[in-house]
């Protein structure tokens, strides 16, 4: 798919990658459509944006993706305002560091409406009116923690887990229709996700320095993979090498391997992509 004149949303726009998102597509898209809870931090990306790029249409709406009718209230207003979305970056994410036994069941079930129920539900508005033109590309960010099981993150691992399945088969489905599916998967990025994913009293959690990606490099390889038609982008050498090794790699030696990485706080151990 060109990027050029495009008609983008970027759910979770606020902050991290995907306000990085908006800022690439900034220079080539026709509109943008910038959706997240926080209005201010929305209207000031909104601004920028515009400063930057005069003739570009830019929209902030704010949404909590938790919320079903809320989703229904912006796809509604979609049609009301008769604004084509050819290009949606589901990116918007929640995770939680921290055994599952100890977890907030509220913060569990934001995680699975945000990182599952919200991405297919906007998916599936969306993608009719894709299909009818035989145009359009859906990117959901996922992660690398979707390729295996975490302890200490087994909600969120296990949600990503969905939205790589998902893509894999809706691609599949979408073959012939002029609308392509792909899956980001990223590793450690400089972004406030740790912050937010740690509990109370604790530290956010770290991965060795080597493996982390700059957020722009993330997003920039995610645009080529867009344009060049690529199923799946996993960004950075390291986390490419990491991620093709464990694909190959029995559940058994990995259930092995997890013995002696960190310790998650109940005495077992954990380990951390």
């Amino acid at each position: 798919m060109k990027l050029d004149a495009c008609n983008a949303l970027i759910t979770g726009a606020s902050a991290g990658i995907g306000r990085e998102f908006a800022r690439q597509l900034g220079r080539r898209a026709g509109s943008l459509v910038l959706v997240a809870r926080r209005r201010q931090r929305l209207e000031e990306l909104r601004d920028e944006l515009v400063r930057a790029n005069p003739q570009l249409n830019v929209h902030a709406r704010v949404v909590d993706l938790a919320e079903q009718p809320q989703i229904d209230q912006l796809a509604a207003w979609l049609e009301q305002e008769k604004i084509d979305i050819d290009f949606l970056i589901n990116n918007a994410g929640l995770g939680d560091y921290g055994p599952f036994s100890t977890s907030d069941p509220e913060r569990d079930d934001r995680m699975i409406q945000v990182n599952i129920a919200a991405l297919t539900l906007l998916t599936r508005k969306l993608l009719p009116p894709m299909i009818a033109t035989k145009r359009g590309t859906i990117l959901n960010v996922s992660s690398t923690a979707g390729f295996l099981p975490i302890p200490g993150m087994a909600v969120y691992a296990a949600s990503k887990a969905y939205v790589n399945s998902f893509s894999e088969a809706l691609r599949a489905e979408l073959r012939e229709t002029g609308v392509s599916v792909i899956a980001l998967c990223p590793g450690p990025v400089h972004t406030e996700f740790g912050d937010v994913a740690k509990r109370p009293g604790r530290e956010p959690e770290q991965g060795p320095g080597f493996v982390y990606v700059p957020v722009e490099k993330v997003v920039a390889d995610a645009l080529a993979a867009v344009e060049a038609d690529r199923p799946l982008v996993i960004p950075g050498f390291f986390m490419k090498l990491g991620m093709f090794l464990v694909r190959l790699t029995p559940m058994s030696i990995l259930r092995w391997a997890s013995r002696f990485s960190r310790n998650d706080g109940l005495g077992s151990r954990r380990t951390k992509i």
